[in-house]
């Protein structure tokens, strides 16, 4: 007897075997992502099993079954402790000050580099622009150690040729947030301006043509097409750099950081480091950073609830 199948049940083999068939077609692609996904699911994803740590006195060696559950005890003395608003005022102060600083300027950069005609120039500019990106964190930040060392510095000597004693910029906290400001923008100006670039090439140039046809000059056609064009470019990436409000480029501010300028360049990152990985204390470490994820967290979806009353452009 010839067993019949039901027709919800044939229907969902044929979606399952197309589906193979297209997995096997595009095989090379996925392949091709698969560093990726490995990338995330082992330094991303599986980390974050471990935050459990957070909840418990945790010792390496005798492990969660002979560790102490303490449940929010690490998020209370983290809050109660009298170093949270100086770290917390550090770390959104410096960020502020790069949200509106760093992130302007490769918007700004990047409409300049499109009023260039293509040639020779454009090329070099861009190529230049993008290379302090790929120096790495190390060398960067001893460049500009370097650089502005009173001895031997480039700024030192200019000092001494006009007569002026050299300052220890390094030494002074109040000049640790524009350092680093100004450093972030010669190092990612031209890198962040690739997006903003992509976003122009889009843009159709017959809205050009009928801008010119009605009397707009250069600045009127920047300011009412090509500003209107990628706007929603800048919005997703104005969103995604308020969630990094409570984030900065720890490898640079630790490296820059000294005990002369340690009021200044204490953030959230760098007292993680030092009380999770220098001082042992893994649980509170793990508290600390955990807290710092969930805010950022809330502040991406702050943000794109906001972006997405005013202007109908989210991430989601």
């Amino acid at each position: 007897m010839t067993r019949q199948l039901h027709p919800e049940s044939t229907s969902w083999q044929r979606s399952v075997k197309k589906y193979c068939r297209r997995l096997w077609a595009d095989r090379y692609m996925y392949l091709i992502i698969l560093p990726v996904l490995v990338y995330f699911a082992l330094f991303k994803y599986w980390p974050m099993l471990w935050l459990r740590v957070s909840f418990y006195d945790y010792k390496v060696l005798k492990g969660f079954d002979g560790s102490k559950f303490v449940g929010l005890k690490y998020l209370e003395k983290f809050l109660s402790s009298p170093d949270f608003w100086v770290i917390l005022g550090n770390t959104i102060v410096l960020n502020l000050y790069c949200l509106a600083f760093v992130f302007p300027v490769p918007i700004l950069f990047a409409l300049l580099l499109n009023e260039l005609r293509p040639g020779r120039f454009k090329k070099f500019t861009q190529t230049i622009s993008y290379l302090p990106y790929f120096i790495s964190t190390i060398a960067f930040a001893s460049m500009i150690i370097t650089f502005l060392s009173p001895n031997e510095g480039t700024l030192a000597v200019i000092f001494r040729m006009f007569g002026k004693e050299p300052i220890y910029f390094m030494g002074d906290a109040k000049y640790f947030r524009p350092i680093v400001v100004i450093s972030g923008i010669w190092q990612l100006m031209g890198w962040n301006a690739i997006v903003y670039l992509s976003a122009l090439t889009a843009i159709d140039p017959q809205l050009y043509e009928a801008a010119v046809i009605d009397g707009a000059g250069r600045w009127k056609q920047t300011w009412h097409v090509t500003l209107p064009s990628i706007r929603t470019t800048i919005v997703i990436m104005l969103i995604l750099q308020i969630g990094k409000l409570m984030n900065v480029n720890f490898e640079k501010v630790y490296l820059l950081q000294n005990t002369a300028n340690l009021s200044a360049s204490e953030v959230i990152q760098t007292y993680v480091y030092k009380q999770g990985i220098v001082n042992f204390n893994y649980s509170y470490g793990s508290m600390i950073g955990m807290f710092n994820s969930v805010v950022s967290l809330l502040l991406v979806a702050g943000a794109n609830a906001v972006s997405r009353k005013i202007s109908e452009v989210s991430l989601w």
